[in-house]
């Protein structure tokens, strides 16, 4: 029996079948077993739009063999009675609890937020004009602020592919599409999340995990560089290790660990703004027509380097929603999200300048000063709109320097208010958007019938902690960060594969 890759270009709605048609005819049989190992969209001739595909075929036919090793990631079993605490259930802390539990320790989640579905409950309450549920919204709760995303589960690093096949199977096997494994750029969607957020929590559980759900942490203690207990709403809880996988919206959190000598410096993060189009807008301007057979909705990803300030595109959710997502009361955040068929008839992605607080403001700053700045900026949105409704501008008008009175229809829950971005974010960052926008309506057209609305400021935290590559803080024995939280990942599976590292060193150390 031979095995060999392929690569074969198929329509954007091609089937099963003519797929297997297809690969007959490359290898002149029929007899042949085959399995998909990667696809992606070739979009750069908008008269000749199709799939790429890698496929695996193993048959008689095939002479040769080519070498071929399996992704597995190998967790040791261990005999012990240790126990670790993970705060938090986004992908970082889920998965470092999970694979320390597959490992043998007794593991324990500590969730400030309810169960997803609770979470749910909740996320439409707010946006029914109720009150915002702090420790219940689209930052905090299981899952994570990933569970109420695209579900993007591309990942840029190419030093984790057992890691990533370890976690695209335990989501497949949670319910996630197959698909995943193999598309190049793979997504979930929110509805599908949720339900994968569940039933992972299910599994951990099933193997004796244990969770505690609406339990905050308020502090640490700490001897001779060993943290010996956590300070809970539910009283204090010993344990030999603790993984801190809270998310890079948790500045409660990291006021808590510097209090605590936990060392954290600056580092870039992003500061901008949501844009919206019509996505059939977006559609036609790729695709040069309103649909494409087989394919869901065009996206795009833009990026600006001749402003004051670099401009690129981040989460680009097509056929998704503009979402309100204050982790807390009195700030002003929005965000972007969609489901896994994405067929809602808008396109957004955030439009963002990078920046690094002491260069922008050009003096030493504080850890404490950059998650103060972030937050300030965050009440200015939320003074002038007086509540969750979005300061916006069109696109076109932004441009020429003037206040849009009207605007077209949303997909943001509450109202779009009139705003003159200058008087909201400082000069430096409007003069790159405007730059980086006139140059992305020549490369979108149509690009300038969008409108920008609210502050997006939570794509990363200003700051990250001082630690090991596995996650271990600096000066301690037995404390981690992890996930987007440290500083160090972005995104669901770079952030869930942070939190298997920070396990495995555990177990690695305890073997």
């Amino acid at each position: 029996m031979g095995f060999t890759f392929l690569e074969i270009k198929m329509p954007t709605d091609y089937t099963s079948e003519g797929l297997k048609e297809k690969i007959a005819k490359e290898i002149g049989t029929l007899e042949f077993t085959h399995q998909i190992e990667k696809q992606s969209l070739d979009g750069r001739n908008s008269n000749n739009i199709h799939w790429i595909i890698r496929v695996g075929i193993s048959s008689e036919a095939i002479s040769t063999n080519e070498p071929f090793k399996p992704l597995k990631l190998e967790i040791p079993k261990i005999n012990t009675n240790k126990k670790i605490v993970v705060i938090g259930s986004g992908p970082a802390g889920f998965f470092g609890a999970y694979v320390a539990k597959l490992a043998g320790f007794d593991v324990t989640i500590i969730e400030q937020g309810p169960e997803v579905f609770k979470r749910i409950a909740d996320v439409r309450i707010f946006e029914k004009g109720g009150p915002l549920n702090e420790r219940s919204n689209y930052a905090f709760g299981e899952g994570g602020a990933g569970t109420f995303s695209d579900g993007k589960l591309t990942c840029r690093s190419k030093h984790i592919p057992n890691e990533r096949r370890f976690i695209f199977e335990s989501f497949i096997k949670a319910g996630a599409p197959e698909e995943i494994l193999y598309l190049a750029k793979p997504h979930v969607g929110s509805n599908i999340l949720t339900k994968t957020a569940r039933n992972l929590r299910k599994e951990f559980l099933d193997i004796g995990g244990k969770w505690h759900f609406g339990t905050k942490v308020i502090d640490i203690s700490i001897t001779n560089g060993k943290v010996t207990s956590i300070e809970t709403e539910i009283g204090k809880i010993e344990a030999d290790y603790f993984i801190f996988a809270t998310g890079h919206s948790s500045y409660e959190t990291y006021q808590m660990l510097l209090k605590n000598g936990v060392e954290f410096q600056l580092k870039p993060f992003a500061i901008g703004s949501r844009v919206e189009h019509y996505q059939e807008r977006i559609n036609q301007a790729l695709w040069r027509k309103p649909e494409l057979p087989g394919v869901k909705a065009a996206d795009y990803a833009l990026t600006f380097n001749d402003s004051p300030l670099p401009v690129y595109s981040f989460c680009m959710c097509p056929g998704g929603m503009v979402v309100s997502a204050p982790p807390s009361n009195g700030v002003n955040i929005v965000n972007g999200m969609s489901n896994y068929k994405r067929n809602y008839p808008f396109a957004n992605s955030a439009i963002v300048t990078a920046l690094k607080l002491d260069d922008f403001l050009n003096r030493p700053v504080s850890p404490l000063e950059a998650l103060d700045w972030v937050t300030n900026l965050e009440k200015k949105f939320f003074e002038f709109a007086n509540g969750f409704n979005a300061p916006s501008v069109k696109v076109s008008d932004f441009l020429k320097n003037k206040i849009s009175t009207s605007f077209p229809e949303t997909s943001y829950p509450f109202d779009l208010i009139s705003a003159d971005f200058k008087e909201l974010f400082p000069n430096e960052i409007v003069n790159s958007l405007k730059l980086a926008l006139t140059n992305f309506t020549t490369k979108i057209k149509g690009f300038e019938d969008g409108h920008l609305m609210g502050l997006e400021s939570r794509t990363s935290s200003p700051v990250q902690v001082l630690r090991e590559k596995s996650g271990l803080c600096n000066g301690f024995d037995n404390l981690y960060m992890a996930g987007e939280g440290s500083g160090y990942s972005g995104g669901i599976i770079s952030s869930a594969a942070d939190g298997i590292k920070s396990a495995l060193d555990i177990v690695n150390k305890n073997l």
